[in-house]
């Protein structure tokens, strides 16, 4: 008997490889800038102002800030390499091609977000806001999430590889070719909003009073 298909896609995502970028400073850090092919690096900086901008083929490395304004922002093939900010809003950006390093975010407001072939590598983020957002081909590696509300959102090829996430809440989302099998789970809201997504038979075991309370199953010996 030939072996069984996997059923479940991995997301699909392109490395972001940059080359010749001019190196810029926080003056180009504006509301509504235009950035293409640019490096901007090792900034201290109070609040990081870049809502409604366009950043192409760019890396932001080594910025912390107070907070951080991403808001309507679009973002293709970037990389963004340990970003520190207590405080990003980024509500209703477009991401595409873009790689996340190595970064230290408490609180993360994406809601309503649009996002394709987008990776985190090695973050550690705490409360993350996507309702409502569009996820495509998207990856978390070796991060710590506090809590990833995904409630309302569409996911396609989302998956987690040696990933922690305290609390998922994916109450009336969809979600189709969801990779759940490497992310340690310690809480799950939304259980009947699981269709689509994969998890392993440990993870069952651990989810199985969430999901017969879920179902309305009474279990008792």
């Amino acid at each position: 008997m030939p072996p069984k298909k996997p059923t479940t896609e991995p997301p699909v995502i392109d490395p972001v490889v940059l080359d010749d970028l001019q190196r810029g400073d926080a003056d180009d850090l504006r509301p509504e800038a235009d950035l293409e092919g640019f490096e901007l690096a090792d900034l201290r900086l109070g609040r990081l102002d870049l809502h409604g901008a366009t950043l192409f083929s760019s890396r932001l490395e080594e910025v912390r800030a107070d907070e951080a304004d991403l808001g309507a922002a679009t973002l293709t093939e970037v990389q963004v390499e340990r970003l520190d900010v207590p405080v990003l809003r980024g509500t209703r950006g477009r991401w595409r091609d873009v790689e996340v390093r190595g970064a230290r975010v408490g609180s993360a407001e994406l809601y309503e977000s649009s996002w394709s072939g987008v990776r985190f590598v090695g973050c550690k983020l705490g409360f993350v806001n996507l309702r409502g957002a569009t996820l495509r081909d998207v990856l978390f590696v070796d991060c710590t999430v506090d809590e990833l509300d995904l409630v309302s959102a569409q996911a396609l090829r989302v998956a987690f590889a040696g990933t922690r996430v305290r609390r998922l809440d994916v109450r009336s989302s969809r979600l189709q070719h969801v990779d759940l099998r490497g992310a340690v789970l310690d809480e799950l809201s939304g259980t009947e909003s699981l269709r689509g997504a994969t998890i392993d038979s440990a993870q069952l075991t651990r989810l199985a009073a969430t999901l017969a309370q879920s179902l309305g199953i009474t279990v008792e010996d």
